[in-house]
């Protein structure tokens, strides 16, 4: 199975002068957590509600007042719309990201794929398995 057959085709995106005020509305409006950032047709940066979160809120920035520019995730980790699945879970697992963008074969947006559109792959693997390994588990120890 290709990537192309279970991705999201079309995402919403923005652009990386857009502020971060809008990106959270258009999350809120969408109810994604990731927003791809599309400068000239090209894939710039990925921008997610914990950049948002880590990058601004939590360092007293007003979010109308940051570019996305400024706290987007960047160099982004994508898959190729003709690749297999099994391609995209391999990143997945190696880069522990749950969202991939998918580029077309002349390198423009296609779509975006997550684990809940590659369930239909998981019937032949282990579903723990895959969730621990896109999962960030190095945790710090809760101040008592």
């Amino acid at each position: 199975m290709l990537v192309k057959e279970v991705m999201t085709s079309s995402p919403i995106c923005c652009k990386p002068g857009d502020s971060l005020a809008r990106v959270a509305q258009m999350m809120a409006e969408h109810d994604c957590g990731v927003v791809p950032v599309v400068s000239s047709g090209r894939l710039t940066g990925i921008v997610t509600d914990r950049d948002i979160a880590c990058r601004a809120i939590a360092k007293g920035k007003t979010p109308a007042d940051v570019a996305v520019s400024d706290v987007m995730s960047q160099p982004v980790i994508t898959v190729g719309a003709n690749e297999d699945v099994q391609v995209a879970i391999d990143r997945m697992k190696e880069k522990q990201v749950r969202r991939l963008p998918v580029l077309d074969d002349s390198g423009k947006l296609a779509g975006i794929v997550a684990p809940s559109d590659l369930a239909p792959t998981f019937a032949s693997m282990d579903v723990a398995d895959f969730l621990l390994a896109v999962s960030y588990w190095s945790r710090r120890p809760h101040a008592a």
